[in-house]
Formats: C-alpha cells, sequence, structure tokens
C-alpha cells in the first residue's frame, strides 16, 4: 500500500511537467494526468483526467480565457466517475460561468440512516454484514452557476442544476438478498415507496458573495463569505439556506497560516427527498462531489454521509505551515503540512419522529444528536500556487462514526 500511495503521489506530481513551462503561454494548453489516487470510503482510483486551458494570445496568463477538466475514472470498491467542468470569466461579459456535468455510479455507497446519532450504527455489525448500511446509488447531475460584480469584494451568485438519482440495494451477486438498512427505513415508512427508487429534480439557486482571498486554489490572507438561497420548485418543493465564511489568517509570513471555515445549511420551508438531503450547496466543484457531513469534503475521517439531516452545520480548522520550498522543471514547488479538527451536526432532524416510532431495534440508537469529531494531519505539494497534490488522513474521536479515513487527490477541501 506505501509503495501505491508513493506511485500515486509521484505520477500525479510530475505528469504536468510535460506540458507546463515557466513562460508565457498562448493557445491551447492541455495537461493530461493519471486518475490516480485514493480514498478509504472508495477504494484506489484508477483512469485518466487531463486539465484544458485555453490563454488565447496569453495576454491574460497566467489566468486563462476558458479551462477545461475532462475525468473518467473507477474505484476499486465501485464507484465509477465521468465528469467534465467547465469555468471561465470571458465566457459571458463580466460573468464568472462554471458548468459542471458528471455521472457518478457508486455499488456500495454508505447509508447509515438519518439524524447523526439517533440513527443505530453498530461498527462491529458493519464488519460482520459489509452491505447491511450501503446503497447501491447512480446520480446523474448537471450544474451552471453564474457570478458577477456588485462592486468592491461583492458579487451576486446564481445558478441551476438537474439531479436524477436512481437508487436500490446493493446489486452486487455476493451481497443479492442481503438484510440492508434501506429496505428496513422503507419497510417502516421512514424512506417513502414514491422517492424509494430514487428520483430527478431540477434545483435553482440565488445569493451574494464576499471575497477578499489573496489567491483562490492557495490563499494565505483574506476571508470569502457567501449567503445562498437554494430549493426546487413544483411537486414536493423545499427552499435551504446555505451560510458559508472561510477566513485565512497569516500568523507567521506566508510560511504559517491558520485556515477555518464554519457553515451551516438550514431548511427553511418544504422537504427534500431523501435522496438529496446530503447535498451541500456549493458554486465551484473543489471535488467531484459536494456531499456530507462525513468524508473528504466536511469531516475528515468520518465515513461518507454519516450526519444527514434537515439543517447541518459544521467546522474545519487547520494550520498550514509551509516548510520546504524548491524548484524542479523549472516550476515553483512547496511543501507544506496541514494537522486539522473537523466538527459538525444535524440541528435540524429529518423524519426523526418517523424513526422514534419504529419497533425495528437497528434503526433508532435512542441517544441524543451531539457534535461528531475528527482530527488528522495532511501534507501538500503545491506548484505554482494553484496546482495541489493533497495527501490527508483522519480519525474520528467516536467509534461510531467510523475507523478513520485517507485520501489522496486534489486540492484543499476549501
Amino acid at each position: 500500500m506505501k509503495k501505491f500511495l508513493t506511485a500515486a503521489i509521484l505520477l500525479l506530481t510530475l505528469s504536468p511537467f510535460c506540458k507546463l513551462h515557466s513562460q508565457v503561454k498562448k493557445g491551447w494548453s492541455i495537461g493530461p494526468l493519471p486518475a490516480i489516487g485514493y480514498n478509504s470510503d472508495l477504494g484506489f482510483q484508477y483512469g485518466a483526467l487531463a486539465d484544458i486551458f485555453w490563454f488565447g494570445d496569453g495576454s491574460t496568463f497566467p489566468e486563462y480565457i476558458h479551462k477545461f477538466n475532462v475525468e473518467v475514472s473507477q474505484y476499486t470498491k465501485g464507484t465509477g466517475v465521468y465528469h467534465l467542468f467547465y469555468d471561465s470569466e470571458h465566457l459571458l461579459k463580466g460573468i464568472r460561468t462554471t458548468v459542471d456535468v458528471s455521472y457518478i455510479t457508486d455499488k456500495m455507497m454508505d447509508f447509515t440512516g438519518f439524524n447523526g446519532y439517533a440513527a443505530l450504527y453498530d461498527p462491529i455489525f458493519a464488519q460482520e454484514n459489509p452491505s447491511f448500511y450501503k446503497i447501491d446509488r447512480r446520480l446523474f447531475r448537471a450544474t451552471i452557476d453564474l457570478q458577477g460584480s456588485l462592486g468592491g469584494n461583492w458579487r451576486w451568485a446564481a445558478g441551476a442544476g438537474i439531479y436524477s438519482y436512481r437508487v436500490g440495494e446493493v446489486r452486487l451477486d455476493k451481497y443479492e438478498g442481503d438484510d440492508n438498512l434501506y429496505s428496513r427505513y422503507i419497510d417502516e415508512g421512514i424512506i417513502s415507496v414514491d422517492e424509494s427508487a430514487g428520483g430527478g429534480r431540477v434545483e435553482i439557486k440565488a445569493g451574494v458573495v464576499h471575497d477578499t482571498r489573496d489567491n483562490e486554489s492557495d490563499p494565505v490572507k483574506g476571508f470569502w463569505t457567501e449567503s445562498i438561497l437554494f430549493g426546487s420548485p413544483g411537486q414536493k418543493s423545499y427552499l435551504k439556506l446555505s451560510l458559508v465564511h472561510r477566513g485565512y489568517l497569516p500568523i507567521y509570513k506566508k510560511r504559517l497560516t491558520f485556515a477555518y471555515r464554519v457553515a451551516m445549511q438550514a431548511n427553511i420551508a418544504g422537504e427534500a427527498p431523501f435522496y438529496m438531503q446530503q447535498n451541500l450547496s456549493t458554486l465551484y466543484f473543489r471535488q467531484i462531489t459536494s456531499e456530507g457531513l462525513g468524508g473528504i469534503n466536511t469531516l475528515r475521517g468520518v465515513m461518507r454521509n454519516r450526519v444527514v439531516g434537515k439543517g447541518v452545520a459544521w467546522a474545519n480548522l487547520e494550520l498550514r505551515y509551509r516548510f520546504l520550498d524548491f524548484k524542479l522543471f523549472r516550476q515553483d514547488w512547496y511543501l507544506a503540512l496541514n494537522p486539522f479538527l473537523d466538527a459538525g451536526r444535524v440541528i435540524q432532524s429529518y423524519r426523526l419522529d418517523e424513526m422514534k416510532a419504529s419497533a425495528d431495534p437497528l434503526i433508532w440508537s435512542a441517544a441524543e444528536e451531539r457534535l461528531h469529531l475528527s482530527a488528522g494531519a495532511g501534507i501538500k505539494a503545491v506548484m505554482n500556487r494553484n496546482f495541489i497534490v493533497s495527501f490527508e488522513w483522519g480519525k474520528p474521536f467516536n467509534r461510531k462514526d467510523g475507523k478513520n479515513g485517507m485520501n489522496v487527490g486534489l486540492n484543499y477541501i476549501f
């Protein structure tokens, strides 16, 4: 395993050099990469991806005019990723346009119920019954997000997304017919029959953003604050509010930065179907998915989607210590350590009364929801402050949130 991780990091690190040079770039720049990584929830990743840039006559360099990211990859635990991403501030004059089209299959997606600790999760039982806390989920997603200036560091934001989910029991032959929590939730009426197989929703959003960061990919100082209303009209409509504040406070020059994120997502009206509850609003996908709480995007080390409710709140605190600068292949690199502490919980319960009414002893734990905590550390290899190879490992404080989590991939999570 150590040899694989080393190889993965080297491939991710060295592959860009076949396309990247320090001089001003013009026209198209295509940087193919092996999609090699590791995530303890998903397994080892293999496949291919490419960052494609259009710099025009080079007058905007290092800012690109258009950026595309294409990925086709597979994880050894059954997840498939087919992903197209586009970003530009020049397609529409004065407006940043971000587009995502993805199809994601997950044959063993975590499903531990709703409302955090109020849902009974038994780690020993889970080990003995590998498919009990799993579902088969297939997601098609197409989103567009727009941002425009309101003056100064303020921007308006608006967007729309199409989501199509197909949900069911695990289909793998070796688990066919096995007992599972998902089916028990349907039998008890916690998941309604008309939602149980998934469905499609159109979601729209609008809000404001305040951004004073000195760098988007690797900020050392500044703040980002966003307030976004989003929801789905029509039958079974709902409306939610997302508030996110991120801060980057330099402690010692550009060597040591305290970075934090505090966020909440609350239900205002209506009720989203169960298959949409784990979605977290975002204007820019830093990872392939924006879901939680639990997993790479939110509570590192906690199992995916462990904390699901109508409303959730979370915080990430970390130090970013830049300890080694060097040049390699005419590029500016540095290594950084980022020890972290993550916390989150459900603040608005989802179908808790139905859980409490169930006579099934594997559904409701009779415990009160409280903070889910995890801690860990990561190391980053940062090139030119815009390409970041990341390794992170986290461990939850409570065994009922999982054992630990590891991820080898790209980017800071915020």
